[in-house]
């Protein structure tokens, strides 16, 4: 069926525990799976990445966080307070969204400022920070573009489609949202530079949409369904 194996399909997935309800009982059993499958990391709420540092100790699995979550409306000073804990706690990879309103209103300078210096704070800790753009509250292509230039001049790490929870409102009232769409990953991968990763978060539920993203030239996913995602490769 695919010419993938576990370990490489497990490599490519950040196991998300983000969701505001997860208690620790739910939260520990997240990074149980993490190391079950030995995927690439586990992307866990603030206050618990000691916890999971603790869990994960003497395995592959890395431990990551997440920075100014999930409307990346916290000030810079903030934001570089939240960067400096979760590295101190033993964070090692920074997903931080940006200020989306300063992207909307197309404030470029405070934009670049901003992740310059969480990118400055993450080197200093030797953590790698991913940018998430939240695409779903970006209405055009423009916007989503010069995030890539801006990420590709300071050399980040990843740059990331979604939280998972940038909910829109829909025609019909109720709220959802599209996560890693097609058009948003080609649209990623052509403007930011070779050097930098791209990571697709929201939507990616089945070992198929993994091994499509994959193709667009993804290197990470956000997943909910990782246990779903790896036991379906046939290859070991």
């Amino acid at each position: 069926m695919n010419s993938v194996t576990k370990l490489e399909i497990a490599k490519m997935i950040d196991h998300s525990l983000l969701h505001p309800t997860m208690d620790d009982k739910i939260l520990i059993e997240g990074c149980e799976i993490a190391k079950k499958y030995n995927v690439a990391s586990v992307c866990i709420k603030p206050y618990a990445v000691k916890m999971a540092v603790e869990i994960l100790k003497g395995t592959d699995v890395m431990v990551g966080t997440v920075i100014g979550f999930p409307h990346g409306s916290n000030t810079l000073n903030v934001k570089i307070v939240e960067t400096e804990e979760a590295i101190k706690d033993g964070a090692v990879e920074i997903d931080m969204v940006v200020n989306i309103g300063k992207v909307l209103s197309e404030d470029w300078t405070y934009i670049e400022n901003e992740i310059k210096e969480i990118h400055a704070t993450c080197k200093k800790g030797n953590a790698a920070l991913k940018v998430i753009f939240e695409n779903d509250f970006l209405p055009e292509d423009f916007y989503k573009i010069k995030l890539c230039e801006l990420c590709s001049k300071l050399k980040v790490d990843f740059v990331k489609t979604s939280t998972g929870y940038g909910m829109v409102k829909q025609p019909d009232g109720s709220y959802n949202y599209k996560g890693a769409t097609e058009h948003d990953l080609k649209l990623m991968r052509r403007h930011t530079d070779t050097s930098i990763e791209v990571k697709a978060a929201g939507g990616v539920r089945t070992l198929e949409d993994t091994l499509k993203v994959k193709s667009w030239g993804v290197t990470r996913i956000g997943a909910t369904a990782t246990e779903a995602i790896v036991s379906a490769v046939n290859g070991e």
